[in-house]
């Protein structure tokens, strides 16, 4: 077993990863940007190593800042958790190279195979599995996306080699759309997974998503865990995910886990991995009428990775997936059947997001966790990485936590799930709760009828201002003037590693925060000195109206120039904020100034971006 392992990732995910590493007796290293020296992760682990800015690119995706971290620490393992570099088969090569450290993973050369969706396809292809008609090769160009379309005819999905989440993929309604959607697919396919390849398949328009959890050894032994149910989302975003699924017959749930395991054997994997499918679903079906093993199914993809949502199968199976990940890794062998693994009971994991469903899933730009009580009680688990009075990172995804629920069958389980969420409080921020809460009374949720499209077709006809009003949060963005800490900390990094310390005050001095004047912005001598989250503050000296970041996040692409004319509607730029892609668009015409950014920028809330005249 190792002696101490890196887990290269934040938050809940890497918390989780840290406890089942506690379970063996092993030590844990944390890595952590600018953003999160004060965050979960960094404060569970043994010791922590900062890596590099806010910007992800800049350090949970810099290959060298963690393999340096690792050798900095003396770990002898790295644990990627999900997204960031959890699907890049160079760096777990290159972790592989590493004298003395072991990828806990997939060896790279499955990761490939498996990984990378159009050589996926073909292993699938070979192991008898049946895929969505689509392509096996690369997509260079957008005549390649008419041809298709000519073929197999629209909608088409563009997706990323890397992708996963529905990161990366975009819907092409029709051949107008081609050239748009294939840029911005690569465009995200390189910022999210350092990997610009993209694929086609032809878009279904009423499915299913099931998928199978695989775990496998380097001795040979191939199990499938069950299957679970990831029909709820939003644009293509899981949102609540349960198991076993309450749609399928056992017939057909035993259909696709055997699929899945001939995919695994085929591709010689070894380590978690999740086999997708999309299931096509009949539209007439009714609530407690079952998908029969006469059922279209089709292999959709392979993450090569623990999943957001294997904690369901864990609550389902009683099996710790994370500590096989470790014990695969270190050479151990798998000491259960396939006939041990059973499912026992219903389990569901809601998603805690800092967003605002009454408007738009829009993501939180701030702010503090007033308060936050997580629920308890039988059958209820948290993975999370918050404290009360924690500030919200927003550099990164905009899930802070998951609430996973079990009971002896899907109506008990959903009964606890009403009580856990109500229990839960958060105040401080927006959270989708009072959304999980909404769903847990949708007729079609609950008869199990819905698909893949289902929130994003009639997500405008749910009483979710209802539901907000009843059980949002009181308070965001607000605190107590009165609050008094008695215990102060500060991180101190010396050669990089970060050592914590704390300080008793029993009445600090309070000072209100102020946004800086106009005179102070202009006072850099370049116009881009860093903030204190990873931003930037832009300095203007033009005339005219100024177009101002809406939200903190990332400049991706600037499409126009100075001395450009535009009109209203045009696209200035594209700003990425919690992994979505935004259109910086003209509210009115005129001529283009001034620039303040350039791709690549971190900007915060209000940063100027563009000049109009």
């Amino acid at each position: 077993m190792f002696d101490k392992v890196l887990v290269a990732n934040r938050g809940e995910i890497a918390v989780r990863v840290m406890r089942a590493c506690e379970d063996l007796g092993v030590a844990t290293v944390a890595v952590y940007s600018d953003a999160d020296k004060h965050s979960g992760h960094v404060r569970y682990a043994d010791e922590a190593y900062n890596i590099g800015p806010a910007r992800a690119a800049d350090s949970y995706l810099d290959h060298e800042a963690v393999v340096e971290a690792a050798q900095k620490a003396d770990a002898d393992a790295i644990h990627p958790g999900y997204g960031f570099l959890a699907e890049n088969a160079e760096f777990a090569q290159k972790v592989h190279d590493t004298e003395g450290v072991t990828w806990i993973g997939p060896a790279s050369e499955s990761m490939e195979q498996a990984g990378e969706k159009t050589k996926a396809r073909s292993i699938m292809q070979a192991a008898d599995v049946p895929i969505v008609p689509g392509t096996t090769d690369p997509v260079e160009t957008v005549e390649e996306v008419h041809e298709f379309g000519e073929e197999h005819g629209y909608p088409i999905a563009i997706k990323a080699e890397g992708g996963g989440g529905g990161r990366g993929m975009k819907v092409v309604q029709g051949p107008d759309e081609a050239e748009e959607q294939l840029e911005t697919a690569k465009r995200e396919g390189e910022a999210y997974f350092d990997n610009d390849s993209v694929y086609l398949e032809r878009y279904l328009e009423n499915p299913r998503h099931i998928e199978v959890q695989i775990l496998a050894d380097q001795h040979g032994n191939v199990r499938h865990l069950g299957e679970r149910d990831c029909s709820l989302q939003r644009r293509h975003q899981k949102v609540i995910e349960e198991g076993p699924s309450a749609a399928l017959t056992d017939d057909l749930r035993e259909k696709i886990g055997e699929a899945a395991r001939r995919g695994a054997d085929e591709a010689d994997y070894y380590n978690a991995g999740t086999f997708e499918f999309l299931v096509e679903e009949d539209t007439d079906r009714e609530p407690g009428e079952l998908l029969g093993p006469d059922t279209n199914f089709y292999f959709l993809e392979v993450n090569t990775r623990i999943q957001v949502e294997h904690t369901v199968t864990e609550e389902l199976t009683d099996i710790d997936i994370v500590k096989w990940q470790i014990k695969v890794a270190a050479g151990e062998e798998i000491d259960f059947a396939q006939d041990d693994v059973e499912l026992e009971g219903h389990a569901m994991e809601f998603r805690i997001n800092a967003e605002n469903a009454a408007n738009e899933f829009a993501p939180a730009q701030g702010g503090s966790l007033d308060v936050y009580d997580p629920p308890g009680g039988l059958g209820v688990r948290m993975d999370d990485a918050l404290r009360q009075g924690d500030d919200l990172v927003t550099d990164y995804d905009s899930m802070i936590a998951k609430l996973i629920v079990h009971g002896a069958d899907r109506e008990e389980c959903i009964a606890r799930s009403k009580r856990a969420l109500r229990e839960y409080e958060i105040e401080g921020i927006h959270t989708i709760i009072p959304f999980h809460l909404m769903m847990l009374d949708d007729e079609q949720f609950v008869g199990s009828t819905h698909t893949t499209k289902y929130l994003d077709e009639h997500m405008a006809e749910t009483p979710i201002d209802e539901y907000q009003e009843r059980y949002g949060s009181e308070s965001i963005g607000t605190s107590s003037p009165d609050s008094k800490t008695v215990t102060r900390e500060f991180t101190v990094e010396v050669d990089g590693k970060r050592f914590q310390v704390e300080l008793e005050d029993s009445n600090p001095p309070q000072q209100a925060a102020q946004r800086p004047s106009n005179s102070s912005r202009n006072s850099s001598d370049n116009g881009d000195s860093a903030s204190a989250g990873g931003g930037s503050l832009s300095s203007i000296s033009a005339e005219g109206e100024v177009v101002s970041a809406e939200m903190q996040g990332t400049i991706l692409e600037v499409n126009v120039a100075e001395g450009d004319e535009v009109s209203s509607g045009d696209v200035l730029l594209v700003l990425e904020a919690m992994k979505m892609e935004n259109d910086i668009v003209a509210e009115f015409g005129g001529t283009v100034t001034e620039i303040a950014v350039k791709e690549g920028q971190s900007v915060d809330q209000n940063d100027p971006l563009v000049v109009l005249d």
